[in-house]
């Protein structure tokens, strides 16, 4: 069923030396039609494998809520569905998987899906366009990826005249591929690093390994499977602690007007879920949803993805103006518009701190 939303060129890889391409705007209505197309197609095959299940889920409200990522530190969500968080609250949560944010983004848009979770970039870019957004939770607000690289690559310096792996201008690989450029004291131009746009972390690994590129960002759950095979990490950017909004949670304004209760529910069971998740008594049942819902091949990969996600996930997660500051500032560069936003008016959070009496 996901495979329909989960198109995308695992095969090609685009130089950023290719600066006169411009991307479409979420704003353009070729853009967003081809978007949301795509969601209400995806939104009617998970409907309707949705009421082939218990008689029971009719008495809940569904929340049909985009997921731009997979990564350990996405735990909570899956706990949330399994341990019942979600539907002790009334609610149905179905998640879409879309791997990235864009798509994720215009469904919600257009009416499509309720909430993000994810994509608090292309939140902040369809916001700069006129798209009456908002974040309302901040579940990772520090760049958590480890810099892998290829066999005999051992310093910094060794990046110039390289090729570094990332996701669609934007996104997160990306951001984060700058971030971790300016900690270590070097510039894509200056350096002649090029910024390859490869896909998401699956591709990145796939690329790394068949030698299309040097270098790629990556969870620690997936970074630990290279070093194993002899990929050195050159950093490791969490403890670098730099400011970075990686997932939030974006809903729209006119859902969250229509539906505060809703919105209420799904953080109540959203925090269940962190709650559970970062309490080391439930280390056995949280190793086994990662395990399972990312594939891991090994326990010694799964521990690694268990620290990452204690280390990642905010247990009150407010969102970060310092960490989308960073976002503005990399974004506003391939769109001046996103410079001219005021990020308070992008926030919402008055429901999460009645909940946490904050």
């Amino acid at each position: 069923m996901l495979g329909a939303i989960n198109q995308r060129s695992d095969k090609f890889i685009l130089a950023q030396s290719r600066k006169g391409r411009q991307e479409k705007s979420l704003s353009s209505s070729h853009g967003l039609g081809m978007y949301t197309h795509f969601i209400r197609i995806a939104v009617v095959l998970l409907l309707c494998t949705v009421t082939l299940g218990p008689a029971v889920a009719y008495s809940q409200t569904k929340v049909l809520v985009g997921l731009t990522t997979l990564n350990s530190r996405v735990t909570p969500l899956w706990i949330a569905q399994e341990q019942g968080f979600f539907a002790k609250n009334g609610l149905e949560v179905l998640l879409l998987l879309t791997r990235v944010s864009q798509p994720a983004i215009a469904g919600l848009i257009a009416g499509e899906l309720q909430m993000v979770f994810g994509g608090s970039s292309a939140a902040l870019g369809a916001f700069a366009s006129g798209a009456d957004l908002k974040v309302i939770a901040g579940q990772t607000n520090r760049l958590t990826y480890d810099l892998v690289v290829r066999p005999g690559l051992r310093k910094p310096e060794d990046l110039r005249g390289k090729r570094l792996g990332a996701g669609a201008i934007g996104g997160s690989l990306w951001m984060g591929a700058v971030l971790a450029l300016e900690h270590l004291g070097l510039d894509a131009s200056r350096d002649q690093i090029s910024i390859m746009l490869v896909g998401d972390q699956t591709n990145n690994i796939q690329a790394l390994e068949a030698g299309s590129i040097d270098a790629a960002l990556l969870d620690g759950v997936f970074s630990h499977r290279l070093k194993q095979k002899g990929f050195p990490v050159l950093a490791e950017l969490y403890n670098a602690n730099i400011p970075f909004s990686g997932q939030g949670i974006v809903t729209s304004r006119s859902f969250l007007q229509k539906h505060p209760v809703i919105v209420e529910r799904f953080l109540k069971g959203l925090l269940e879920g962190i709650d559970f998740s970062l309490a080391l008594g439930n280390k056995p049942v949280v190793l086994k949803t990662m395990t399972a819902r990312l594939k891991i091949p090994d326990a010694a990969s799964a521990e690694v993805g268990y620290q990452d996600l204690l280390r990642g996930v905010e247990p009150k997660p407010y969102p970060s103006l310092e960490a989308l500051r960073n976002v503005q500032r990399l974004m506003k560069a391939q769109n001046p518009k996103v410079g001219n936003v005021k990020l308070e008016e992008l926030i919402d959070d008055r429901i999460l701190r009645k909940i946490l009496g904050g």
